[in-house]
């Protein structure tokens, strides 16, 4: 028997990366498993992918209206939720004395409020008990140069975990984070510098990760099994950093 065995989860994000690597876990976990993600060509793709049991939508999470639509699909699918991974992100490097409004808003739209639509319009599907996993990321516990905007969407969503535990504690909704480190996703190539760019920088990060290499998406999703499921059940408003020891050692 598997760890989800009879459970029904969300992933946003679902199409690609973590996101993906965890529905495919979850799946074989024994879950039922809805993804999200905001390009209609991916989510066809990953849904084919992935096959039987898996109800591919296309949302953006940061619209409201867009995730109201896609928990009304859920709840006629599975009726209710057991897991939602909050994990759609984006990062936009940009040196802070050139951060403009949309640098801004475009990163808080998606890390920040994506997370709060998302866990608000999921909330009435939620059974009691239930495990709500949100993404952080290792550069909340440090300062990288060109990701300041970044960071501190992230640290709000490390706060959001605290705030919300307390708030659905009652109802017996788990809130937990999972931080990674240096993941080797195609997020990498979503950042907007050029290829050459990306390795320069790709290698100037990793030579601070004590484990000296990228992990894997693979990776990341085990630990989110875990606190997705029974074996964290007395795990509340924690951050699980992923990171090969870079924040720590």
């Amino acid at each position: 028997m598997g760890r989800l065995t009879g459970k029904t989860a969300l992933i946003t994000g679902g199409t690609t990366g973590i996101g993906l690597a965890t529905a495919r876990l979850f799946l074989e976990e024994g879950a039922r498993v809805a993804i999200i993600g905001q390009d209609a060509q991916r989510v066809e793709a990953a849904g084919k992918e992935l096959g039987e049991g898996v109800l591919a939508l296309r949302a953006d999470v940061t619209s409201a209206a867009d995730m109201v639509a896609a928990a009304a699909r859920i709840r006629a699918l599975f009726g209710s939720l057991d897991v939602v991974f909050a994990n759609a992100g984006i990062a936009q490097p940009m040196q802070f004395s050139d951060v403009d409004a949309r640098h801004i808003d475009s990163q808080v739209d998606v890390n920040f409020k994506g997370v709060i639509h998302t866990v608000q319009c999921m909330l009435p599907l939620l059974n009691n008990p239930a495990s709500v996993v949100l993404t952080g990321t290792t550069l909340a516990e440090q300062g990288v140069a060109g990701l300041s905007v970044y960071s501190a969407t992230k640290a709000a969503v490390r706060s959001l975990a605290r705030t919300l535990s307390t708030e659905l504690a009652p109802r017996g909704v788990r809130v937990n984070v999972i931080s990674p480190g240096l993941i080797e996703t195609p997020i990498y190539g979503k950042l907007g510098l050029p290829p050459d760019a990306v390795q320069a920088w790709a290698g100037q990060l990793v030579a601070k990760v004590p484990a000296a290499r990228f992990g894997q998406a693979d990776e990341v999703a085990k630990a989110v099994l875990f606190l997705a499921s029974d074996d964290s059940s007395y795990m509340m408003g924690e951050n699980v950093v992923f990171d090969g020891g870079m924040a720590t050692l």
